[in-house]
């Protein structure tokens, strides 16, 4: 009997421990499971996640922005279910308090109630806020107005901030030009003072060293340099000149197959038609949309309908980045600008759907802040990422030299709006900047030794590189060139060793100023 019992008890405990497994064992599972470890993305592949993720969430939506130490992409969201559904798709998720529709909405009401000269606001998604910055002007009844405005939609909304410099738009006047800062007549960036250079030589000049068709330097091939892997037309960062005022190229496009080129709209505004030299005999094309203030793009068309320009930017050490796609920017996002008066800056996207408020009714919105640095004559100059067009230079506060914050254009909007699409074809290009050169130079030897490679390089301060540009590269071919004397520029040129290689003569002695920084014109510009 007590045996019986035993076997019995044995056996209900045995069926009890089974449940009890049964029960436990989903939940011994569950506690095992991990988060997916979030990817680390590329800015173009965490766009795209991003773009998906914020269809799923819809008004669930708070924004995003990259954590560029990591690659990962950050998701805000308004609760935790929400994080769950990020986390699982490879994204970190982000519980925050506002909406991206209630920061848009604080925005509207910023620029209803706040509209004063000298301020600026974006969305900063990493603080999940709105942030104004006040310029040094914003003193006095300005600051009383914007801080009822801000004060009125609390601190868990709006952070104000305040910048010393002041909001300006990054268009240059011609005084800069004859400095040579990126222009003068093309000339390595030294104008009449670099060792009388000037037109006489150092890029592009009819008579020697780097152009004409005497030298065989860039003459024909438009100011490029094929030989030395630079580009055979402007390209974004290039100076262009219009009327009184001096700016930068953005990025060549295609218009139903026809040539152009977008840079910022307060350009298109200062002149219809474009050069790429400040004297005018070098013509570019004519304005074809202009939309400033609002927003900050113009189209330029080619005047030249059958030009092939390069879709490419500078890179101010005599390489170019090749531009395949346009690319909407992110916060966190690394980006480059290139522009004619400080050449290649970098820097990251700080802010997304900016305003910033110029002053005399200048007002643009929708422009993404960054903290990379410009100053005037930069205005509608490239700002990439890696082979992807981003933005348009349109202004800031600050320099290169102190720093400040920025505000582009985004790319995709202007394209958008003009029907243009990046990339004009012209891959090769560069390649036949130094045919030419070498075709038309017999004097230029080897088509380098005469300053065909590097004087047009002076195709790089054509191009509106720094004022460094000028002196070394533009001297090797011009000094001699110069030296030799327009006429004589096919005996000068073609020997090495008669002027061509002359370290003496003007363009390559420091003193001269094409290899001084400061002449770089970004003084006279201000």
């Amino acid at each position: 009997m007590n045996k019986r019992l035993r076997t019995g008890a044995i056996a209900t405990a045995g069926v009890a421990a089974v449940a009890a497994a049964a029960i436990l064992l989903p939940n011994a599972n569950a506690s095992t499971d991990q988060p997916a470890a979030p990817k680390t993305l590329s800015a173009h592949s965490a766009t795209q996640l991003a773009t998906s993720l914020k269809a799923d969430l819809g008004d669930q939506s708070a924004g995003w922005y990259l954590d560029s130490s990591n690659g990962h992409l950050v998701m805000n969201v308004l609760s935790e279910d929400d994080a769950a559904s990020v986390t699982a798709k490879g994204a970190v998720a982000k519980v925050v308090h506002n909406s991206m529709t209630a920061l848009k909405s604080g925005a509207k009401t910023l620029r209803e109630t706040a509209a004063v000269p000298g301020t600026a606001w974006a969305i900063d998604p990493k603080t999940n806020k709105i942030v104004v910055t006040a310029d040094r002007t914003v003193t006095g009844a300005k600051m009383a107005t914007l801080s009822k405005a801000t004060k009125g939609m609390g601190e868990g909304m709006v952070t104000v901030k305040r910048s010393q410099g002041e909001f300006k738009r990054y268009d240059g006047g011609d005084a800069g030009s004859a400095a040579g800062g990126a222009a003068g007549s093309g000339a390595g960036g030294a104008g009449d003072a670099a060792g009388g250079a000037g037109d006489a030589a150092g890029g592009a000049g009819d008579a020697a060293g780097g152009a004409g068709d005497a030298a065989g330097g860039a003459g024909d091939g438009g100011g490029g340099a094929g030989d030395g892997g630079q580009a055979a037309g402007p390209i974004g960062g290039s100076a262009i000149f219009g009327g009184n005022a001096r700016c930068s190229l953005g990025f060549n496009v295609t218009v139903k197959g026809a040539p152009a080129f977008l840079t910022a709209g307060h350009c298109g505004n200062d002149s219809k038609t474009w050069t790429a030299d400040q004297g005018g005999s070098q013509p570019l094309g004519t304005v074809a949309d202009s939309k400033f203030p609002k927003t900050d793009f113009a189209l330029v068309t080619y005047d030249d309908t059958a030009a092939k320009p390069q879709s490419a930017v500078d890179l101010g050490n005599g390489s170019t980045q090749e531009i395949t796609k346009a690319a909407e920017a992110a916060v966190g996002m690394k980006v480059q600008r290139s522009g004619s008066t400080t050449g290649l800056h970098d820097g990251t996207v700080t802010g997304l759907d900016a305003t910033v408020n110029y002053g005399n009714g200048d007002i643009v919105n929708g422009l993404i802040q960054t903290d990379v640095c410009a100053e005037p004559g930069d205005s509608g100059g490239a700002m990439f990422s890696d082979d992807s067009a981003v933005g348009l230079t349109s202004g800031g506060s600050g320099d290169c030299t102190a720093g400040g914050e920025t505000f582009f254009q985004p790319v995709t909007d202007a394209l958008k709006a003009t029907g243009a699409e990046i990339g004009a074809g012209g891959g090769d290009a560069g390649a036949g900047g130094g045919d030419n050169g070498a075709a038309d130079g017999n004097g230029a030897a080897d088509g380098n030794g005469a300053g065909g490679g590097n004087a047009a390089g002076g195709g790089n301060a054509a191009s509106g590189g720094a004022g460094n540009a000028g002196a070394g590269n533009a001297g090797a071919g011009n000094a001699g060139a110069g030296n030799a004397g327009a006429g004589n520029a096919g005996a000068g040129a073609g020997d090495p060793g008669a002027g061509a290689e002359d370290p003496g003569t003007g363009a390559q002695d420091p003193g001269a100023g094409a290899q001084d920084p400061g002449a770089g014109g970004g003084d006279v510009l201000n």
